[in-house]
């Protein structure tokens, strides 16, 4: 493996360290927060109940597995464990794809949309919270565009991109 040598290297300056820590500190926490209020409310993860989410939007409350898989920036891998434990509980089922017989759909069944309903509230009460409660509105509007940015910075655009949704 080779390196760069070390002359080549952009150092973070003191500032940025400090910047980069308390980010990676935040979202930690952050996560963390959200993770455990929605494991106690609800027994699942976040992640779980950004799928749920996903599909109560999606039109007829189903998606294409690769679809899921693209807007959770999760692997396939991952998605299939997750709807299959979501299947187990009820709140999910897999369709085949009427379109492509070698694809899937995920459907939000009526159970997952109840459950998706009552721990909403909570789930939002949780965010606001942790953050919108937490800044001032410039600072809300701020952190918007600033994440706006880092997001339009690493999505890749050119085709055969390492994407997780296609591993």
């Amino acid at each position: 493996m080779t390196t760069a040598p070390a002359d080549d290297t952009r150092w973070l300056t003191d500032e940025e360290q400090r910047i980069w820590r308390a980010y990676m500190h935040a979202v930690t926490l952050l996560e963390d927060h959200l993770d455990r209020q929605l494991q106690r409310d609800a027994g699942m993860p976040h992640v779980y109940y950004g799928l749920l989410v996903q599909l109560a939007e999606a039109p007829q409350r189903r998606l294409r597995m690769t679809e899921l898989a693209m807007r959770a920036k999760i692997t396939r891998s991952r998605l299939s464990h997750a709807v299959a434990r979501l299947e187990k509980n009820g709140w999910v089922r897999r369709e085949d794809c009427p379109s492509d017989k070698r694809g899937q759909l995920a459907v939000l069944t009526e159970q997952g949309y109840a459950v998706l309903s009552d721990t909403a509230p909570g789930h939002v009460a949780a965010v606001r919270q942790a953050l919108f409660d937490r800044l001032t509105p410039e600072q809300q509007k701020s952190l918007g565009e600033i994440m706006s940015i880092i997001a339009e910075g690493l999505q890749p655009s050119e085709a055969g991109a390492d994407l997780p949704w296609l591993r």
